[in-house]
């Protein structure tokens, strides 16, 4: 048993930016050929895949809307047409639209649940025949501490993510006698381009909230990725991993 990741083809959706873009690039490090997925940036998908094939892995980048199963399905074929197969899916792909409940409009919540939300049934469900033929698979879905713990200002995005858990458990029951696994990772506060405009007060109060004192690096959660991708975690299903830094403990 090893970490190696030789062999074995994966996507990441919304994989060009962020955590995605630093799970696409640690799983190639470890030997697996990456396809990602992409709503807007072009430039930054492509230079991702620029990244991968470095490593000397196959990668390609696919435009996608997430909440369009047809287009879920149709990226998955071409993934297990050109790569052979698909034996790891990680479901990154999400958004935030934060406001106080009472302020909350119908739009925000239905933009965040569905982006979030039901991504991860589109292509969780796309996948789950090709997997099933390919006698395996391993999915993992990123969720998130407020998913766990709930936070003020972030009802759609604490309800969205908790469904991802609840979601995960069901799938892991269903697909299990198919040698299919489906977990969960839940990042706590991690470092990112999206957060580097961060009022430095917030930060130091998130870091006050650590026990380990300060914010997660993306490559952090990335790692995590790694091991359940790996035949290091055959024996794990249906179960969330915090990359907190104990902030949820």
């Amino acid at each position: 048993m090893s970490l190696s990741l030789e062999g074995k083809s994966c996507l990441v959706t919304g994989g060009s930016r962020g955590i995605g873009r630093a799970i696409a690039l640690r799983l190639a490090e470890f030997g697996a050929d990456v396809a990602i997925t992409y709503a807007r940036s072009a430039d930054a998908a492509n230079e991702v895949v620029k990244e991968i094939e470095a490593f000397g892995r196959k990668g390609k980048a696919f435009q996608a809307d997430a909440v369009d199963y047809s287009q879920a399905e149709e990226v998955i074929k071409t993934i297990s047409e050109e790569f052979g197969k698909i034996d790891v899916l990680v479901n990154n792909a999400g958004i935030t639209k934060d406001n106080l409940i009472l302020r909350m409009s119908e739009e925000q919540w239905d933009d965040v649940i569905t982006t979030n939300l039901k991504s991860v049934f589109n292509y969780s469900k796309a996948v789950a025949r090709p997997m099933m033929k390919n006698r395996g698979g391993s999915i993992i879905n990123i969720s998130s501490v407020v998913g766990i713990s709930g936070n003020g200002g972030q009802t759609n995005y604490s309800a969205s993510k908790a469904g991802i858990i609840g979601f995960t458990k069901s799938y892991a029951k269903e697909l299990s006698s198919r040698n299919i696994r489906a977990n969960v990772i839940a990042p706590g506060y991690i470092l990112t381009d999206m957060t580097d405009s961060l009022d430095e007060k917030v930060l130091e109060g998130i870091k006050a909230e650590t026990p380990l004192g300060r914010a997660g690096e993306a490559n952090e959660v990335a790692d995590a990725v790694v091991f359940l991708a790996s035949d290091m975690s055959t024996y794990i299903t249906g179960e969330t991993i915090r990359v907190d830094g104990g902030m949820a403990m």
